[in-house]
Parts: structure tokens; C-alpha cells; sequence
């Protein structure tokens, strides 16, 4: 008997009933000895090869030196043998990806995850995500899932169901939530949570920065480019891909407000939004301020915009009953009640894009299970929430987001088709349907 694949894919699909791996001693990760359980090399597809996707097949390589990219997938042939060409330079024997096992088209994630890989990393725009989540699970894949997982009700409920099923296959799902893994928020955040700044009174975090991708004029669409080519080409400015900035960029912001409050569902939201600047056909804000309340009457604000040439924050700000604390990129610190300097942050600083996936390989190869797929639907739908309130003009309670049957996902997608867009949403005229 050939004994190499039942020893790789043994191992692989075991898994055992441990519980996740401990956030509290994330020192462990970063030290080749935390991969020895074993040592088999892993084999890993890519779904999405833009420069997220690129980002994080690099991410993976560099957090465990015995792992190689076999498949790689897109729906543009272009984006996919650019982000070829990088890894394999930058990356040269490990990304070992003939022609035949890069896939392109809006089927290549099926073909990525059948193409004998071990774990797949989706990248694509999260409008797939439910879809794509949902075949690898299926399949029996380990996941690295980038944020968010879902633009609407009907998807986040479907990823719901997929975590169930990972969860009864005992297979690792780690979110592309990337604070969650960075070692200064991680303290910033349990020390919060341990009761350290006393009850929590309240908390306002800022992503405020320039767009991310602008949409494209008009006049940039080249003769003869589908409908469904021109939206996927320019997809952070449609709300069916993307969610809107607000849930696809300040969902990062977003998820730390759920971080300070235990990851508990918020019980409503209102907020403020809109467009001032013209975005050709796009139909997603480009600012958005939500409110959200708890059942005990405390409250979280996220405040986004994404407009050049404006001033740019991205920090957390948490009021307690026995001090302050604020987190930003450069550090993360406490401040007493009476004013004097508390906690600060002075450990180590490993990028966290690399560690979240250090956490991954090292739960596969000890046979655990890691499996983010509470805390990322939750944070996704809160996301999801506060973009209603915000197109709507009306308070959205947490029931309210998680059943809504608004669905922006097309059923059926073919490159010819007909797809129209969906004018940019009125407050006050918007429904909540």
C-alpha cells in the first residue's frame, strides 16, 4: 500500500475535540518547535489572486516554511498570472503551480478546492464568500477566510450553517479579522475584557481614511466589457461585492468594538451616512457613522469615512468606570482615573498577518481545532447592521439584521448576463425589507 497519503490526509482529518488553541500565550506560535506535532508538508490553493489573495498565500508561506501552494484560482487570467509571477519569484521552489492547476473563470474556486490541496484561502470579494465558505467545508478543507464572510442576511445565515458543518467535521477556520492575532491588541483587548478599566461605559473607534479603490469613469470601460466584468473589475464599489467600506474596510473596526463587549450582540443601531463625492456608477456610501447599543444601555460608535485629502484615524477609544484606554497602530495603553499613566503595551510586535496564520498551521498539525466561526459571523452581521441603519435612516435591531431578506447577491451569475445597478440608497426612502 502507498501509505503517503493516508499519512498526510490522516492527520489532516482527524482532528480531536480540544478546545482552540489559547489566545493568552501567543508567544508559542512564532517558534519552528510549535509545528513538531508534524511535520508532513501542507499543500495549499489559493481562491482569489488579488493583492489580499497574494497577500495572504505569502503570509501563509512565511508563517510555516514546510508548506507549498499547489493550485491557484480567479476569475481574470491577468490578475492571476501577476500574482503567479510575484509568489513564485519572491517564494522560488515552494509555489509549485503548473498551468493546469491555475483556474480562472467564475467556476475556478470549485476547481482550486477539488485540486488535492489540504487547506484553501478565500480571497475572493466577500459577496463569494458564503458560496465559496460552503464548498471547502463541504469538501473537507481547512480554511483561511478573509473578512468579511457575507454582504447580506441570506449570506451570513448560509455562512451560519457552514461553520456548523466545519464545526462537525472538527475543521480549523481561522478569520481574516488580523487584530485578533496582533499581540498588542490581543493584551489590549483581554485586559479589557479581564475588568481591568472596570465596567465598560463606552467606546468610539475610527476607521477614517482616503477610498481604497476608487471606482472607475465611464469612459475607462473597454468596448465590449460585460456588465458583470465592468462591476467585478471595480468590485469594492459595489454594495453586493463588497458590503459597502463599511463593512468591508471598517468591519476591521467594527469587529474590535465586538472585541471590547465580549462579542456580544448588539441589541439595536442607528446611524448617519452618505455620499459627497460622485462615484460614476458605484452605489456604496463613503462615509458612515453607527451607533450601536447593548441590552444594559451602553453604547458602541464606529465612525468610516473614505474620502481623499481629509483628516485619517484608526484607533479604538474605551471609557471604563476605572480608567481609559486607546489603541491605535503604534501602541496600546491604559490611563487611570485619575489620570496617571496605567498598563502599556511594550512586548513584542510579530506582523499579525503572519501570526493569524501561525495559529492556523500549528492547530492542524498538533490535530486541534481553531475555529473563528462564531466571532467572525458575528462581527460580519454587526457590520451588516450598522450599513442598514445607515441606508435606511431607521433603527435596526440585531433580530432585524439577521433575518433580513434583502438579498444583494445575484442567484445565478454568467458572464453575458444583464446586470443592472442599484441607486445609491436614500435615508428615509430606503426600505428595510
Amino acid at each position: 500500500m502507498n501509505s503517503e497519503p493516508a499519512n498526510r490526509r490522516t492527520f489532516l482529518k482527524s482532528g480531536s475535540t480540544a478546545a482552540a488553541i489559547a489566545i493568552a500565550a501567543p508567544a508559542i506560535l512564532v517558534r519552528e518547535r510549535a509545528f513538531a506535532a508534524n511535520t508532513d508538508t501542507l499543500r495549499i490553493g489559493l481562491v482569489g489572486c488579488g493583492g489580499r489573495g497574494t497577500g495572504a498565500a505569502g503570509n501563509a508561506m512565511d508563517a510555516d516554511k514546510n508548506l507549498i501552494l499547489v493550485a491557484m484560482g480567479d476569475v481574470f487570467e491577468d490578475q492571476l498570472n501577476q500574482s503567479h509571477a510575484g509568489l513564485d519569484k519572491q517564494y522560488p521552489g515552494r509555489v509549485q503551480v503548473p498551468p493546469e492547476k491555475r483556474f480562472t473563470g467564475l467556476d475556478a474556486f470549485q476547481k482550486v478546492i477539488d485540486a488535492d490541496v489540504d487547506v484553501v484561502l478565500l480571497a475572493s470579494p466577500p459577496g463569494f464568500r458564503p458560496q465559496h465558505l460552503r464548498y471547502a467545508v463541504e469538501k473537507g478543507k481547512h480554511v483561511f477566510c478573509e473578512k468579511p464572510m457575507a454582504t447580506d442576511g441570506p449570506g451570513i445565515r448560509h455562512v451560519m450553517e457552514s461553520v456548523r458543518i466545519a464545526k462537525e467535521k472538527k475543521l480549523n477556520i481561522v478569520a481574516g479579522y488580523c487584530w485578533r492575532y496582533s499581540y498588542p491588541q490581543m493584551e489590549f483587548f483581554k485586559r479589557i475584557n479581564d475588568g481591568e478599566l472596570g465596567e465598560v461605559l463606552a467606546m468610539y473607534g475610527t476607521y477614517l481614511t482616503g477610498p481604497v479603490k476608487p471606482m472607475q469613469s465611464p469612459e475607462q470601460r473597454k468596448a465590449g466589457m460585460t456588465d458583470l466584468e465592468w462591476q467585478l473589475r471595480n468590485w469594492m464599489n459595489f454594495t453586493w461585492l463588497a458590503g459597502d467600506g463599511f463593512v468591508e474596510q471598517c468591519i476591521h473596526t467594527v469587529d474590535k468594538m465586538m472585541w471590547t463587549f465580549g462579542d456580544k450582540p448588539p441589541a439595536k443601531c442607528v446611524a448617519n451616512g452618505g455620499r459627497v463625492h460622485p462615484n460614476y456608477q458605484g452605489n456604496i456610501f463613503d462615509h458612515v457613522t453607527a451607533t450601536y447599543e447593548w441590552s444594559n444601555g451602553v453604547r458602541g460608535v464606529v465612525a468610516q469615512r473614505q474620502i481623499a485629502n481629509c483628516y485619517n484615524d484608526n484607533s479604538d477609544y474605551v471609557l471604563g468606570a476605572k480608567g481609559k484606554g486607546w489603541n491605535g497602530w503604534t501602541n496600546s495603553m491604559f490611563k487611570n482615573a485619575d489620570g496617571t499613566p496605567g498598563w502599556r503595551y511594550r512586548g513584542e510586535k510579530p506582523d499579525m498577518y503572519v501570526v493569524e496564520h501561525q495559529y492556523l498551521y500549528r492547530a492542524i498539525r498538533a490535530g486541534e481545532v481553531h475555529n473563528d466561526g462564531d466571532r467572525m459571523v458575528t462581527s460580519t452581521l454587526a457590520g451588516i447592521m450598522g450599513r442598514l441603519a445607515a441606508y435606511t435612516g431607521q433603527e435596526v435591531t440585531w433580530k432585524q439584521a439577521l433575518n433580513s431578506k434583502i438579498q444583494l447577491v445575484p442567484e445565478k451569475l454568467s458572464w453575458d448576463m444583464t446586470l443592472g445597478i442599484d441607486p445609491l440608497p436614500m435615508p428615509g426612502k430606503t426600505k428595510m425589507a
